[in-house]
């Protein structure tokens, strides 16, 4: 999206599809790493996207619809309910959810050492019984 004035960056006649993505992503406050990694996609893809080199599938546009804040028509044809102009409110969403998967991944790793711990806890035990008592 190469547009001067970022407050009137959508133009329903001159953007494109890519533009629409770009515009809601940076609207929402998201990187395209931020993005590609909620949907599950790689940077690449998402850049080919907003590039309008290549197109979404519908399972990864109706997602991305939603993640964007958007509808899918918009998305789609640049018609509909388009990305607000409540930042603050966009910003504290994807921060929420930010923080969800920030919980998820502390939660695995809490899960993974705690496997761990059981099997020292264990080893330690085989251990000592393995040392004979006087």
């Amino acid at each position: 999206m190469t547009v001067e004035n970022s407050e009137h960056w959508y133009d329903p006649q001159a953007t494109t599809f890519g533009d629409r993505v770009a515009g809601a992503r940076e609207q929402t406050g998201m990187s395209q790493a931020d993005l590609a990694k909620r949907l599950g996609i790689k940077v690449k893809t998402l850049v080919s996207w907003e590039n309008d080199v290549s197109e979404p599938r519908a399972n990864k546009l109706s997602m991305m619809a939603g993640l964007l804040n958007v509808s899918l028509r918009w998305l789609l044809t640049g018609e509909g309910d388009g990305p607000t102009d409540e930042g603050a409110d966009s910003r504290l969403v994807m921060n929420a959810a930010a923080a969800l998967s920030e919980i998820h991944d502390v939660r695995a790793q809490l899960a993974a050492s705690s496997a761990r711990l059981a099997r020292l806890e264990e080893s330690l035990r085989d251990m000592r019984e393995a040392v004979p008592v006087d």
